[in-house]
């Protein structure tokens, strides 16, 4: 090559690169800019838009509980600091709460900060007397099929953390309406054996093979279904009575106040 050319073509290479330079020096300062955290303060009518979206269906339109616990509260039993909260929203809890994997960090912190600000609402009153709900709770025999602090049989769902689980208005319903509340992935089933033996309870586990249940006396039962002459699913149904006719109004209220005891101690 000659001398000349040679000098031409690093002239144009030292050239193009003092033209390319600063260029990449600014896209690299702003791209390292636009990574900085946000530090704008949270958007309170984004996270309220985006709750009543996403979150309203299992927690109520104004966070009062249905499906999912209430939130008008101070201290939340999953989230007890900001950053837990955080995590809440982002990667659920499995397996009754979904994660939020399509929020942005924007986004959870906006529905972050609504959340808490539902804390600043009054909780719904309990209206009856805890003493008059122990004893309707022993006087209906609901320690029977539930465990209630540490005390009862464990064949329904265990009602400790219930005041971190549900508002007295989803509990008022499930205890008039039963069948209407079901817990999420119960199911009531019935095996009938080849023998002709029919055996009710709760699906603990199913898979392709094999059920096992929990029947009403605490005994587990665990079938191959090839030997079963029939598995009956009985969906919408639940092995506890509505107690509409068998509580008074006030009785009632007496209940829920006792179940909610627990919530003063939080």
């Amino acid at each position: 090559m000659r001398p000349n050319n040679l000098r031409l073509q690093t002239f144009l290479f030292l050239s193009t690169c003092a033209f390319l330079l600063p260029q990449a020096l600014s896209s690299f300062q702003t791209d390292r800019s636009s990574s900085k955290p946000n530090t704008a303060p949270p958007d309170l009518p984004s996270g309220k838009r985006m709750f009543q979206r996403h979150c309203s269906l299992c927690h109520g339109i104004d966070g009062k509980g249905g499906r999912g616990p209430d939130l008008n509260r101070a201290q939340l039993f999953h989230a007890p600091d900001d950053n837990a909260l955080k995590s809440v929203i982002s990667d659920g809890i499995p397996p009754e709460m979904p994660d939020g994997w399509f929020f942005s960090e924007e986004e959870v912190e906006d529905i972050a900060a609504y959340v808490r600000s539902l804390g600043r609402i009054p909780t719904e009153p309990l209206r009856g007397d805890p003493k008059r709900g122990a004893v309707a709770f022993s006087k209906n025999a609901c320690g029977g099929c539930h465990l209630f602090a540490a005390a009862g049989f464990p064949y329904g769902p265990e009602l400790t953390d219930i005041a971190n689980r549900r508002s007295p208005a989803y509990v008022r319903n499930a205890i008039l309406a039963p069948a209407e509340r079901l817990p999420e992935g119960f199911l009531f089933v019935r095996a009938i054996t080849a023998s002709g033996k029919s055996i009710e309870g709760i699906r603990l586990n199913e898979d392709t093979f094999s059920v096992q249940i929990k029947d009403a006396t605490g005994n587990f039962h665990s079938f191959r279904k090839q030997d079963l002459k029939e598995l009956q699913k009985l969906r919408g149904q639940t092995p506890m009575p509505s107690y509409k006719t068998i509580l008074s109004p006030a009785e009632l209220e007496d209940l829920i106040a006792y179940l909610f005891s627990t919530r003063a101690a939080q």
